[in-house]
């Protein structure tokens, strides 16, 4: 699928990036992989590892439209991973979110459209789904830009959809390396927001995987939402440091007791299928689209009404070795 292609990732030198990275130069021979982002230091960081021939390192934000025309001239594939995504940072400076979140997103989308990309996935949040927060509430607006933006590509084959997963297992930013920072500076305790909080939790080989899977599924305005284990933070925190106490300190601004990938709102137009779920678009395109049948032949059906898909009533658990293994799993894919 992505042999010979050109592919642009923004946000390219995250966690997400690395692995996506990685994963295509194992699988595939592309033509041009086009690291997309705004920080030099990661670029040259990340350059020195990943040095294929194939590799673009592009400086450049998803605010700026005029660098993003120039970036993705000739690409075939994008994968939009720009965002912040800090939940209480997003609270506390709720423009600075907007502009990257929401006005990069539609920059994304009209350099897509100007350069008739063939297929383009943005990556979403389950903080999108029925949001509490800021962060969730501009990846919703994100998520909304994308599906609508098969509505302006006209004639042309070009196509958008959305990857709506959890929190990913060891990602930069997120609680294990918290966890483990303050392990290695001997604490004796370890904060926790809420004792009955749980989240998604997926690793970023799966998450990538299920990127480049929906490349081949994707029809265009699909939402995926992949069927992934829950856990809750007090059983994480067990399994990571079971010697370690915990202490209580209070959901943060913003956070939510438990996520939600497929809204009970949107139980009528979500379907699953064997190993995800799909939300589709609320809007009628010009051209229908039969989801009930993916690109693969793979047969979903209509949820029941009333469905929600959130973290508190998943029927898929972690358990603490299937945790212990999937972050080792993790560290060992960076080495």
């Amino acid at each position: 699928m992505l042999n010979g292609k050109n592919i642009l990732i923004t946000g390219g030198t995250g966690s997400f990036g690395k692995q996506f990275v990685r994963t295509i130069l194992k699988k595939y021979k592309p033509n041009k992989i086009i690291i997309y982002s705004r920080d030099e230091l990661k670029q040259y960081e990340m350059a020195q590892k990943y040095n294929d021939k194939c590799m673009r390192y592009f400086i450049g934000d998803v605010r700026d439209l005029p660098r993003l025309l120039k970036a993705m001239a000739g690409v075939d594939f994008v994968v939009h991973a720009a965002a912040l995504k800090h939940v209480p940072i997003a609270e506390y400076n709720p423009m600075e979110c907007i502009k990257t979140n929401v006005m990069g997103a539609q920059n994304v989308i009209d350099a897509c459209l100007a350069h008739n990309i063939a297929k383009t996935i943005a990556l979403s949040t389950d903080k999108a789904a029925s949001p509490a927060n800021l962060y969730g509430a501009s990846k919703l607006v994100s998520d909304k830009l994308f599906v609508a933006a098969n509505n302006l590509a006209g004639t042309h084959a070009i196509k958008f959809s959305v990857v709506r997963y959890g929190n990913v297992l060891g990602s930069r930013g997120s609680v294990i390396p918290y966890f483990e920072k303050l392990i290695a500076a001997g604490e004796t305790e370890l904060p926790i927001t809420e004792p009955n909080m749980t989240r998604f939790w997926i690793t970023l080989q799966e998450g990538v995987d299920f990127v480049l899977k929906n490349f081949e599924r994707m029809q265009g305005g699909e939402i995926f939402v992949p069927k992934i284990a829950s856990m809750k933070m007090t059983d994480m925190a067990k399994a990571i440091a079971p010697h370690l106490g915990q202490k209580v300190i209070g959901i943060r601004p913003g956070e939510k007791l438990h996520e939600v990938m497929c809204p009970l709102d949107d139980s009528h137009i979500t379907l699953e299928f064997h190993d995800h779920f799909v939300i589709k678009p609320s809007i009628t395109f010009s051209t229908p689209i039969d989801y009930m049948t993916n690109n693969l032949g793979e047969q979903g059906h209509i949820v029941e009404a009333g469905f929600e898909y959130n973290s508190r009533d998943n029927k898929i658990w972690l358990t603490n070795e299937e945790l212990l293994t999937k972050i080792q799993q993790t560290k060992d894919e960076e080495k």
